[in-house]
């Protein structure tokens, strides 16, 4: 198998869209589609099945899949430890990070670690919306800074680290685009975008929930995997999305209006890690974390700091 064809279905596998995988690998997607049929035609049976509306893997896909990931992650982590060897690092941390906001503060985070450890390296990566959970339980990250709530018996981590005020997104043209600002209760007026995957139900419930606090039903839109395919559909008016206050800032856009809420829950950001792997290295990141953290809530009104410290050993 060449190389390409490896990286382009394990990328397909996940993302389950030629476009976004043809962007991550920066081919076009008739290229991504040569990749795939090449590698088909290897194997022998299709790995995909193609619809015009959606990407699934076949079993057999899913199998190939599966057999495949823990060998080519391998092959990924032997590389970088070799990398860094020559670089002089000693140990390397893997985080993941689910928005921008949280990606700011990985940054900061990073930054400030290189200069106080310089045998250690932090990498980043996204985390995938519809899988808030599975890369951290299979050891792609050793630690990740996420929304809340999490509540998972095999995860543990520290207290809210950051709170921001949310936003309802919704079509420019919506009555409820007008206003200065929404209730909860304003819920029951829209359709709100949904997330498909391995999303736990609390999860959803909370940051889409299915009634008001009154008790009125919240119209259902369509699904969606990623922040870019969300924010298409709520410009072209099929839905609303519940918010984080940063969302205004990092995806503004023509044909979106972002309405502050003055009595919604806040969302709030904190650090999770699978149980029993709170390593020094992974406490001394949550240190910083919550440093970084208070200078990132003192430079936006919008956000703030819970009262207490994380409570972790000292390394």
């Amino acid at each position: 198998m060449e190389h390409d064809e490896l990286e382009c279905f394990l990328i397909l596998a996940e993302e389950l869209h030629f476009g976004r995988t043809a962007a991550r690998m920066r081919l076009s997607r008739a290229r991504v589609s040569q990749l795939v049929q090449r590698l088909e035609r290897r194997i022998g049976a299709p790995l995909f099945v193609r619809t015009s509306r959606k990407v699934a893997l076949t079993q057999l896909g899913r199998q190939l899949r599966d057999d495949l990931e823990p060998h080519h992650r391998g092959i990924q982590e032997a590389v970088a430890r070799a990398g860094a060897a020559a670089r002089g690092v000693t140990e390397v941390l893997h985080v993941g990070f689910s928005n921008p906001l949280a990606g700011e503060i990985v940054l900061k985070v990073t930054q400030v670690l290189r200069d106080a450890h310089p045998g250690l390296a932090v990498e980043f990566c996204e985390v995938p919306l519809g899988d808030p959970y599975g890369k951290l339980r299979n050891g792609e990250f050793d630690v990740q800074l996420t929304d809340f709530p999490a509540r998972e018996e095999d995860l543990g981590g520290v207290p809210a680290l950051l709170t921001e005020e949310r936003v309802l997104a919704i079509a420019a043209d919506h009555p409820l685009a007008a206003r200065e600002t929404v209730s909860v209760e304003d819920l029951a007026q829209v359709a709100l975008l949904t997330v498909v995957g391995e999303v736990p139900d609390y999860w959803l419930e909370y940051h889409v929930p299915a009634r008001t606090p009154a008790g009125r039903p919240i119209g259902r839109g369509p699904a969606v995997t990623n922040m870019a395919e969300a924010l298409i559909l709520v410009a072209s008016g099929q839905g609303a999305l519940l918010a984080a206050a940063h969302t205004a800032t990092y995806y503004a856009r023509p044909g979106i209006a972002y309405v502050p809420f003055r009595d919604a829950a806040p969302v709030e950001y904190g650090l999770t890690w699978r149980a029993g792997d709170e390593t020094g290295t992974v406490q001394l990141f949550a240190r910083t974390a919550f440093a970084v953290a208070r200078e990132v809530a003192g430079a936006d009104p919008r956000r703030a700091v819970p009262g207490r410290r994380p409570a972790v050993a000292r390394r």
